[in-house]
């Protein structure tokens, strides 16, 4: 078999670490995993695996067919699905637990539940300044009273999501919190409670703990990165390659597409086998470094497809059998996803969604 020719390290030691991170700051312990996106690219089923043998009580993914996969590879535990409306049918035969943003769709399980003689468990979301999905805060008492009467179905949720729980400025953060802290009493007034109120996300659980009601939310966290507060986080993932050709080069030479770069000495290059289709980024060109024998070395030219070239010039030691350290610490040095996102003009959670299907992952249990 073709050898890869760069990988990822995923370090499930690291996984755990930041896990009991979110369990610690919640106060609670009660921890609802986000692994959608192929768990911000690590590796779904095999995240939630570990993540289900470390205890957690259900795990939360965008869309019903990550669920699916989920069930299909063996995971047992409550899977919520936040964005889906449609897939009925799937909820009930993979025994998964949609959230509801509208009475339309409280009314089709409704439906379906008693067709089928079962009960299933919902999560209701609410809107509190998020606008994306969520019933509207100006009815959504009355509405979830209506849903509460509704057979086959069991409110066991009620959340929402904050909008910028990461910034420095809490006040619109704060006047989500009480818009659904009103809510969660106004519903107990009325007799209806739920086992699960959550709505704090990475950010939230890390900054205000007055947010982390019976469960908590996070995603970015668990991976690494996302918050300014992380100090004690450990980045999850690793990515790794290795040299595909090496030449010296005189002054002069054009490096790459379009010949944005020209040697101005004579030079070593390094033809590294990865590009922007695995994730390594087009805007990386003649700006990003990679790590090779504990040195940065410089991009030059524009990122292809599949490959990269980088200035080794100034890199003693390098040969064939070098490591190169795409995103990850080699030495005294560290590429880290904040970095990569500073560079291209984006968020970390991009560049490790990004990470492309061919790149293969590597289960780890220390730290990267």
């Amino acid at each position: 078999m073709e050898q890869a020719t760069a990988y990822a390290e995923v370090s499930l030691g690291a996984l755990s670490h930041n896990l009991e991170a979110a369990r610690r700051k919640s106060g609670h312990g009660k921890v609802i995993p986000v692994v959608k996106a192929n768990a911000y690219g690590h590796g779904a089923v095999a995240v939630a695996r570990h993540l289900a043998a470390q205890g957690v009580p259900k795990l939360g993914v965008a869309f019903t067919r990550e669920a699916v996969e989920l069930r299909e590879s063996g995971i047992t535990i409550p899977i919520l699905i936040f964005f889906d409306r449609d897939s009925t049918d799937a909820w009930f035969d993979y025994n998964l637990t949609p959230v509801v943003f509208d009475m339309k769709t409280a009314k089709r399980i409704s439906s379906e539940a008693s067709r089928r003689n079962r009960q299933i468990n919902v999560h209701i979301k609410v809107d509190t300044g998020m606008g994306r999905v969520g019933l509207d805060m100006t009815r959504a008492r009355d509405e979830i009273a209506r849903m509460a009467t509704l057979r086959g179905i069991r409110l066991e949720g009620l959340m929402s999501h904050f909008a910028e729980a990461d910034l420095q400025d809490k006040d619109f953060a704060e006047y989500q919190l009480k818009s659904f802290s009103t809510l969660v009493r106004n519903l107990k007034h009325r007799g209806l409670r739920f086992d699960c109120c959550h709505m704090a996300n990475s950010a939230a659980v890390l900054t205000m703990p007055g947010a982390c009601f019976t469960m908590v939310r996070p995603g970015i966290m668990l991976y690494g990165y996302g918050c300014r507060e992380r100090e004690s986080l450990q980045p999850v993932m690793s990515i790794k390659s290795r040299i595909v050709f090496l030449k010296k080069v005189p002054a002069g030479t054009s490096i790459s597409y379009s010949r944005t770069f020209i040697t101005k000495r004579k030079s070593v290059i390094a033809t590294i086998p990865a590009g922007y289709a695995d994730g390594f980024d087009r805007r990386l060109s003649n700006q990003g470094h990679v790590l090779i024998n504990g040195k940065r070395a410089p991009v030059a030219g524009r990122v292809c497809m599949d490959t990269v070239m980088v200035d080794v010039t100034d890199v003693p030691g390098v040969n064939y059998e070098s490591e190169v350290v795409i995103l990850g610490r080699q030495g005294q040095e560290q590429v880290t996803a904040d970095e990569l996102a500073e560079r291209t003009g984006t968020i970390p959670y991009e560049v490790l969604t990004s990470v492309g299907q061919r790149i293969s992952r590597i289960y780890r249990t220390s730290p990267p």
